[in-house]
């Protein structure tokens, strides 16, 4: 019977995480992951060939998560509206849980090379956003609204206390339903 891996897919991903919340996404690298968990560098390389793939796997493996709570929050029993507060607030409350994958989802697939990630990556990836845009089109035809109130402004709310490297502060709860309300009206 083979001994379990020490340093298993998750958490060379922490330490991915880890890194880029502390020193931001060049930081990101093979040995530096090597480094923090004290794991031999073919351990990283034996399930990330590439820093894309590595990357790739931290924004999706993130990705998965927020926009797992997300879609959950989204499909409350409720109008239109309620279902939007719901979302804009699982948000918030999203990234004031998980602080560091927040600042993952800050930083943006781009800053994560996305160019260069493995088609595997890509496809899920692919999958992620077409599973939201249909959890979000179900929600009201005016998208325009739907994704400020949900995408937009709990963004903006929570973005700036991030970049700061504050905690998100109570009143961003109410300033974001206040905001949601005012953008979809009820049903």
């Amino acid at each position: 019977m083979p001994r379990p891996a020490r340093y298993t897919t998750d958490v060379l991903l922490d330490a991915a995480a880890e890194l880029l919340a502390a020193e931001g996404p060049a930081a990101v690298t093979m040995s530096a992951v090597a480094r923090s968990t004290g794991a031999p560098s073919g351990s990283v390389y034996h399930r990330f060939p590439t820093r894309a793939a590595l990357c790739g796997e931290l924004w999706v493996r993130t990705e998965e998560r927020f926009q797992g709570e997300l879609i959950e929050a989204l499909s409350v029993d409720g109008d239109a509206q309620q279902r939007c507060v719901s979302g804009a607030l699982r948000i918030v409350q999203w990234c004031r849980d998980n602080p560091v994958e927040a600042q993952v989802m800050l930083a943006g697939p781009t800053e994560l090379g996305m160019g260069d990630w493995p088609e595997p990556v890509t496809s899920r990836r692919k999958r992620l956003q077409r599973k939201l845009r249909k959890a979000l089109s179900d929600l009201s035809d005016d998208t325009a609204r739907v994704n400020a109130a949900i995408v937009d402004v709990p963004a903006a709310i929570v973005r700036r206390h991030l970049r700061a490297g504050q905690t998100i502060p109570a009143v961003a709860d109410a300033i974001v339903e206040e905001c949601a309300r005012a953008l979809i009206a009820p049903s």
